[in-house]
């Protein structure tokens, strides 16, 4: 009974599927039909424009994409708490060629328009001090809230206003929209986003992350990044296939309305213990050492998040049978 990650889900019959249907001989690297078709299957989805990397791990397409939008001498404006500056061990600073993290603070680990003011407005201009190039927020956010359009469009304003590019680090971008349910283009272009990380390997992908760009002219160095940073992979169309598999019949929808939900029954047995509203498939919540301890021992696994707090994560297969003993045993503590 793992509540840790959705990481460690399994990866959904159908993206194995697409592997095995996959598993012929094709044109190497992105050359096949499969990658070649990619950005307009997604520019159909997001009704507009769009050029798609597949790439093996979120941690390369937020990367990727900070480094399409910032050179080594600029800032990225993002949370303290985001995880591209807490969870990638400097991978951002290392795909820049080291552009400075500028950090801000929002509850729940969310950006507002003011929170980003007050980071920007104090840079001088000059040469002695790091200038911003570029914004990241994270949808849902690392304390599973879902910006709105409204909230996206207002960073996306702010950052046309300023001249700087517009990150999504989108590893629940699914789990956000269902929540709002909104469009996907609700959630990106259309509140400014220049580059979205489309998260779906937590959703039930095996190993295939989608590097969105709004803007087609930043994908080919994005491409020659891909290949220069060791993340093109001579089948890519493994990768490819994955990332068809999961938009076919609206499989990666299914997938985050499962855990969404299964996070919504925790939550009602959670009551007061909830630390955040619950907008995705996270909670956190309020527990003792010894509350946490008690869980342990009825055979529940999760994180213990900071004292006296601990996180839940809901994966996409866990239905409501599997998540009504973790409700049932919340609700007796």
């Amino acid at each position: 009974m793992r509540f840790f990650s959705d990481n460690a889900a399994p990866a959904c019959p159908e993206v194995l599927a697409a592997l095995t249907a996959a598993n012929v001989q094709d044109t190497a690297y992105d050359g096949d039909a499969l990658s070649q078709s990619l950005d307009a299957r997604f520019s159909e989805l997001f009704e507009t424009d769009a050029a798609v990397l597949w790439l093996p791990t979120g941690t390369a397409a937020n990367c990727l994409a900070l480094a399409s939008l910032c050179p080594p001498y600029g800032g990225v404006v993002c949370h303290r708490e985001a995880h591209i500056q807490a969870d990638e061990a400097g991978a951002p600073e290392f795909f820049t060629h080291g552009a400075k993290l500028l950090l801000a603070e929002g509850a729940g680990a969310k950006l507002t328009p003011d929170a980003i003011r007050a980071v920007i407005d104090r840079i001088k201009p000059g040469v002695h001090w790091t200038q911003p190039h570029a914004i990241s927020i994270t949808n849902a956010t690392e304390y599973g809230l879902a910006y709105t359009p409204q909230e996206t469009a207002a960073i996306g304003a702010l950052a046309k206003e300023r001249g700087l590019g517009f990150h999504v680090d989108g590893a629940r971008f699914a789990n956000a929209l269902v929540h709002l349910g909104c469009t996907p283009a609700d959630l990106s272009w259309r509140g400014g986003v220049d580059a979205l990380s489309f998260g779906f390997i937590k959703n039930g992908g095996m190993g295939a992350e989608a590097l969105v760009f709004f803007r087609p002219d930043l994908a080919q160095a994005a491409r020659v990044r891909r290949k220069r940073a060791g993340h093109l992979q001579s089948k890519g169309r493994f990768l490819a296939a994955q990332l068809h598999a999961m938009l076919d019949g609206e499989l990666w929808l299914r997938n985050a309305r499962a855990a969404n939900a299964g996070a919504a029954l925790l939550a009602q047995a959670a009551g007061p213990r909830l630390l955040h509203p619950v907008q995705s498939n996270a909670l956190f919540l309020k527990a003792t050492a010894e509350e946490a301890a008690s869980l342990r021992a009825q055979g529940f696994g999760f994180y213990d998040w900071a004292p006296g707090e601990i996180r839940v994560v809901v994966s996409w297969d866990q239905d409501a049978a599997a998540v009504r003993p973790l409700a049932d045993a919340i609700a007796r503590l």
